[in-house]
């Protein structure tokens, strides 16, 4: 079964002087494709520049929910340039994530209704991030218009997922991956292999989150009781810290 990784970050300094091998060894395991991912205007250009240098790697540009407070006035302008390009075959990675918050929620919705916008006149899908911000995204899926679009950073439920297959436009579904397959015993296996790994990268994404949780309570100062306090009011005081 040829296999297509739609998100990896090729660009990283670790990856520099190793990505030859790495794409070798990636297409000796059957992955034949891989599209690099732009984060930020200059992400974007990297994985534009790897693209050009590897035949079977392609590109996405876009500003990542993280870096949406830090845009330009002309970014759009700059994306749809890179976007142009030949082996650009999306804009992303876009959306909203307010698990981290390291953008204000405003300006993430802002930013990826701007890049969808984009992507629309250039007939591209959108590759979009959402991470604890299931009303947000599909709200805005609902009412913006776009071509196609690939759930990235999927950390919902499974009555979120049917939500977004019922979108019109939505991503190719696991149903459309089946109907596409032989029936042969072996291709079906490889593909139950295949959700196995999605389920536990799913799985990562909520140990991720309760190890930061455990982080942040094990920083939080714990208030000093004063004497002579009563205690109704020191439950109170106990409630609001919670």
């Amino acid at each position: 079964m040829a296999l297509i990784d739609t998100h990896a970050h090729l660009y990283y300094e670790n990856m520099e002087n190793v990505l030859s091998e790495v794409l070798s060894r990636a297409s000796s395991k059957g992955v034949n494709k891989i599209v690099c991912i732009g984060t930020d205007i200059d992400t974007s250009l990297k994985s534009v520049k790897i693209a050009e240098k590897y035949d079977n790697v392609f590109a996405t540009v876009g500003i990542h929910p993280h870096d949406a407070k830090d845009v330009s006035s002309d970014y759009i302008i700059q994306l749809e340039d890179l976007s142009k390009h030949e082996k650009v075959v999306a804009i992303g990675e876009i959306g909203i994530d307010t698990f981290r918050n390291l953008s204000p929620i405003n300006i993430q919705k802002r930013v990826m209704i701007e890049q969808m916008e984009l992507a629309a006149t250039q007939n591209l899908p959108i590759v979009f991030h959402n991470r604890d911000a299931d009303n947000d995204i599909l709200d805005i899926l609902t009412r913006h218009k776009f071509y196609k679009a690939l759930a990235h950073c999927y950390s919902s439920n499974l009555l979120f997922a049917k939500k977004l297959i019922s979108l019109e436009n939505t991503i190719t579904t696991l149903k459309n991956q089946l109907a596409s397959l032989s029936n042969s015993a072996a291709e079906i296996a490889k593909l139950q292999e295949a959700i196995k790994i999605l389920e536990a990268d799913n799985a990562a994404l909520k140990q991720e989150n309760l190890k930061l949780q455990s982080s942040l309570k094990a920083d939080k100062p714990t208030s000093k009781k004063k004497p002579g306090r009563k205690k109704s009011a020191q439950k109170d005081s106990l409630e609001e810290e919670a």
